[in-house]
């Protein structure tokens, strides 16, 4: 069956091969807190397979290979934030709807997608993603955990938790050799990213500036030396350095890990 909602924004998928990860860092940690409980609706898209949740405004790919899964949202654009939300992960529990599964079983997703307005349809009627709503548009296996996927809306609850990751980042690299694009992925902690600079082994720090989802952008001339990256979180306002995350032979179109994260 479709979701109510059928047209969340997708981006290509971007092939990328995965290198060794960085082996040094330093931060000051500043831990991210639990949100209070929230008023929201939820739908779904895609089936099962969770197909049509790849790709997304956020930038982050093939959602299995990157380690979201399927237990991902689509967020309104009240949410979204002009893509700052991506990678933000939350609670979510069906509340006050016979369609519920037990009271009190809850999900937690990522954001990895934006759900976009329907200005042809009123925000109490089709409009779902609507400013000024909150809405998760949810991949179906994630809402099929907490509701009957029948009921095809549902009310719940929501609040901002912690995102648990087991590794480090990941920065997928696109551009050229004046022109570097970053896709950030696996973020901890609070998940977001407010600011992002980079420093090859022959600069000092670049500031970065946000080109749209989870990527940031710097126009400089790079080919040829290590980079670092330093990141502070929206959320938990800690701010981490990588050093060394690529070799000075570092390659576009591949992904490049380190060691470290947000908490």
């Amino acid at each position: 069956m479709a979701s109510v909602l059928q047209s969340c924004f997708f981006l290509i998928v971007l092939t990328f091969a995965v290198v060794p990860r960085s082996n040094a860092a330093g931060y000051s940690p500043v831990f991210f807190r639990t949100g209070p409980w929230q008023l929201a609706h939820a739908t779904f898209y895609g089936d099962e397979t969770a197909s049509e949740t790849m790709g997304g405004a956020c930038g982050y790919g093939n959602l299995f290979v990157n380690g979201y899964g399927t237990d991902t949202a689509a967020l309104s654009s009240t949410l979204f934030k002009n893509g700052y939300a991506c990678g933000t992960c939350y609670q979510i529990k069906c509340q006050g709807s016979p369609h519920c599964y037990k009271y009190g079983t809850f999900i937690t997703v990522t954001a990895t997608n934006l759900c976009p307005p329907n200005w042809s349809q009123d925000s109490n009627a089709g409009g779902w993603c609507n400013p000024p709503r909150s809405h998760f548009d949810l991949s179906k296996p994630a809402f099929m955990k907490i509701a009957d996927w029948k009921a095809g809306i549902i009310p719940v609850v929501y609040r901002r938790v912690p995102c648990r990751k087991a590794t480090g980042l990941r920065f997928q690299f696109q551009g050229n050799g004046y022109w570097l694009l970053v896709y950030v992925m696996n973020v901890a902690g609070g998940g977001d990213i407010a600011q992002m600079w980079v420093k090859g082994s022959k600069t000092g720090w670049i500031s970065m500036s946000h080109n749209w989802g989870a990527t940031y952008q710097a126009f400089a001339t790079l080919g040829g030396q290590a980079l670092s990256f330093k990141l502070t979180s929206n959320s938990s306002k800690e701010t981490i350095v990588a050093y060394n995350v690529a070799p000075a032979n570092w390659n576009v179109g591949s992904t490049y890990s380190s060691n470290v994260n947000f908490h």
